[in-house]
């Protein structure tokens, strides 16, 4: 088996997995309890709590744990929007964002708020003039991801918090989920931040939502403090006390795990610039960990499936797109109809080899003439 979807979701690291079950076993109390099991969960979870705060730089009190980034992303949209209701009712968002972004700033639209799409250069960075005009009509929120999850453009963002902060009245959210565990990040001047375990080698099911200390917010789901008073339910422990273990070790040797895949996305890009049926979609300016590729003659699904055959697996685009038609990113970065409508997805880790890379690159090849004779044939 040849893996290399690690945008989409990452395999559990041993230890991650380790630290889930003994805590599963071990603290069979509700941290909502008043007993001493309660309490002994309680305390558990206040200690990884205040790991994970630590890690991210932030205060215990800004946590709050989700069930992925996806709720996260809505928890930060929707419960803003509820919090200021006097403020302007326009966001700024662009159309590189991730669906949970996109489709819950068109459910605000319906609403009656006003949805600004920011400019997107030729490079996929935020056009920052046109992120100032925006600004001026003084928005609730301002929406950015900070990874493009599928190319893989990395936004300048301290340029955008140096701007979004002139402006008192709107808050920044970031949706940081394909950045976590890749490169050290600050928080600084960012009031709202996501991002999901899964991504990281955690476990599927438990994301998290940075929620700055002074930033108004309406839960999603009501019901009485839990691990936060904004987000009710009684708090998956096991989870909880994971994304602490598995983000410490994302954590852990960033640069050798970058340098590592840099030189793996360098070997793969100058391999698959020998086959001239192949157009790279990301640049040197991406992140390393994603590889967006076009083969325009042939079908994304089409390649997807024959890959599947050989037990390699990629992705066509964000796992999460609704429109699997067509790529909105590289629309948005005005490419042409038969580049937007044939993107496959690579994405590496610091666990691929260069092994798996010269394998994948073989069966491509193979895949892409079967296909085409398959085509010639009919």
């Amino acid at each position: 088996m040849i893996y290399l979807d690690y945008s989409a979701t990452t395999p559990v690291v041993p230890e991650v997995l380790e630290t889930f079950c003994k805590t599963t076993k071990n603290y069979i109390g509700n941290p909502n309890s008043l007993h001493k099991l309660g309490m002994e969960s309680r305390h558990l979870m206040d200690t990884a709590t205040q790991q994970v705060a630590d890690l991210f730089g932030v205060k215990k009190e800004e946590i709050i744990f989700t069930s992925s980034a996806s709720e996260a992303n809505n928890t930060a949209l929707l419960g803003v929007v509820e919090s200021y209701p006097k403020r302007n009712k326009k966001i700024v968002t662009t159309k590189l964002e991730h669906s949970s972004v996109l489709e819950t700033v068109s459910y605000l639209e319906k609403k009656g708020y006003e949805v600004g799409y920011v400019k997107i250069l030729k490079n996929g960075q935020v056009d920052l003039d046109d992120l100032q005009r925006l600004l001026k009509e003084d928005p609730v929120l301002v929406s950015i991801g900070w990874i493009n999850s599928e190319v893989g453009i990395i936004q300048d963002m301290k340029a955008i918090t140096n701007l979004v902060k002139q402006y008192p009245k709107t808050l920044l959210h970031v949706d940081g989920t394909q950045i976590v565990g890749k490169v050290p990040i600050t928080l600084d001047g960012i009031d709202l931040f996501s991002c999901s375990a899964h991504k990281f080698f955690g476990l599927k099911g438990i994301g998290c939502l940075i929620k700055k200390e002074k930033v108004e917010l309406e839960p999603l789901i009501h019901g009485g403090k839990s691990q936060t008073i904004y987000r009710s339910g009684t708090p998956a422990l096991a989870l909880i006390v994971s994304f602490a273990k598995a983000l410490r070790l994302a954590l852990t040797d960033l640069d050798q795990k970058y340098h590592y895949v840099q030189k793996l996305n360098q070997f793969l890009k100058e391999e698959l610039k020998k086959h001239s049926y192949i157009v790279i979609n990301s640049d040197d300016t991406c992140s390393p960990y994603i590889i967006s590729i076009s083969i325009p003659n042939i079908k994304p699904e089409t390649m997807l499936h024959a890959l599947d055959e050989k037990e390699v697996y990629i992705s066509t685009k964000t796992a999460c797109a609704k429109d699997t038609s067509r790529s909105l990113t590289l629309e948005t970065l005005q490419k042409a109809k038969e580049i937007t409508t044939s993107s496959l997805r690579i994405s590496l880790s610091y666990i691929t080899t260069e092994e798996e890379l010269q394998q994948f690159l073989k069966i491509l090849k193979e895949c892409y003439h079967a296909l085409n004779l398959r085509k010639e044939e009919y």
